[in-house]
């Protein structure tokens, strides 16, 4: 017996169920997309929000350090400057103080040259010119004195006191004795000039003599006139140092120290240093004679000490009478 087929639909009931399920699912898959979506979107917006807010922050940071790094650069750039200018000053400063030493060196040579023939033509001379030249220095008297001093030597040393009671209260009367001891030395082989404290007046001179000409000592008493140096008040750094330095025994020469103060510890220990520096020759004198003038300014300043005047004039007398010199106090500081 023959079976009878079933007729097939296609779109039956069941299959219209899936499909509409499919569709179902997919809308609610587009649904809940679109719901999450803005919250996403607004997380992300904050996190950018925020994320430029610390950017700025950064920023104004930066600009800030940026200001105070260019503030600081400009400073150091205006200090460079003012350095670059200074440096600049000093330049010129040593530039000109050269020019002055070399200048003072070729015035130095070109003294020297003169002297050197001046010399010469001396040992030149005619008999007649000699016993002229002769007769003239028989005319001034071997025993001349300046205040009682004697004058015999070749070679002479000032060794001035520079301090405040000295210059303040008795320059002029110190210039004026300066210029009546050149005065009567009319020519000597060398000068020298230093203060109580063994600093030279001519720096380019130092241990070594100044030749004596009459321009020279122009220039000497010029620069006395000023001349304003750091001095402790005491002689002897002065005397000892004219002596190590330029004391010989084929030289007569004279220091003359101008002061009017002593304020070291003791006048035994000085005597004694400078006899052992200053030692005898065959016939019994010193190599170096000292002389010495007191300028009474502690008696003459209110509120001096009047003790270190006398102590000044106890040395200096001991010290001259033991070196076949002289000392002399004045009783006024007037010039």
């Amino acid at each position: 017996m023959r079976r009878q087929r079933r007729n097939f639909e296609v779109f039956s009931l069941s299959f219209l169920d899936v499909i509409c399920c499919g569709f179902g699912a997919i809308i609610l898959l587009l649904v809940l997309t679109k719901f999450g979506e803005p919250k996403a979107i607004e997380e992300a917006r904050q996190d950018l929000d925020r994320l430029l807010i610390e950017l700025e922050a950064e920023l104004y940071e930066i600009r800030g350090e940026t200001t105070i790094l260019d503030r600081r650069l400009r400073g150091k750039t205006q200090q460079l400057s003012e350095e670059q200018r200074h440096i600049a000053r000093l330049r010129g400063d040593l530039s000109e103080i050269r020019g002055e030493y070399a200048s003072s060196e070729e015035l130095s040579e070109v003294q020297d040259i003169l002297e050197g023939r001046m010399l010469a033509a001396q040992q030149e001379l005619s008999d007649e010119m000699r016993r002229l030249l002769e007769q003239s220095r028989q005319r001034r008297k071997p025993d001349a004195m300046v205040g009682g001093i004697p004058v015999d030597s070749e070679y002479i040393i000032f060794v001035i006191d520079t301090s405040g009671s000295m210059f303040h209260y008795a320059w002029p009367a110190v210039v004026e004795k300066m210029t009546q001891v050149l005065d009567t030395y009319p020519q000597v082989k060398g000068l020298q000039i230093m203060n109580d404290m063994g600093q030279y007046m001519y720096s380019q001179y130092a241990g070594k003599w100044i030749p004596d000409t009459p321009g020279r000592r122009k220039a000497v008493i010029a620069r006395l006139r000023s001349w304003n140096v750091f001095s402790n008040s005491s002689p002897v750094e002065g005397i000892t140092r004219a002596i190590r330095t330029f004391a010989s025994p084929n030289h007569r020469i004279s220091i003359y120290v101008f002061g009017d103060e002593f304020t070291g510890a003791s006048i035994d220990q000085v005597v004694r240093e400078v006899d052992r520096l200053n030692t005898s020759n065959r016939d019994g004198e010193r190599r170096v004679r000292i002389h010495a003038i007191g300028f009474p300014t502690v008696f003459s300043v209110a509120g001096a000490g009047e003790h270190t005047g006398v102590r000044y004039a106890t040395l200096m007398r001991i010290l001259c009478r033991r070196n076949g010199g002289t000392f002399v106090g004045l009783n006024s500081t007037s010039p």
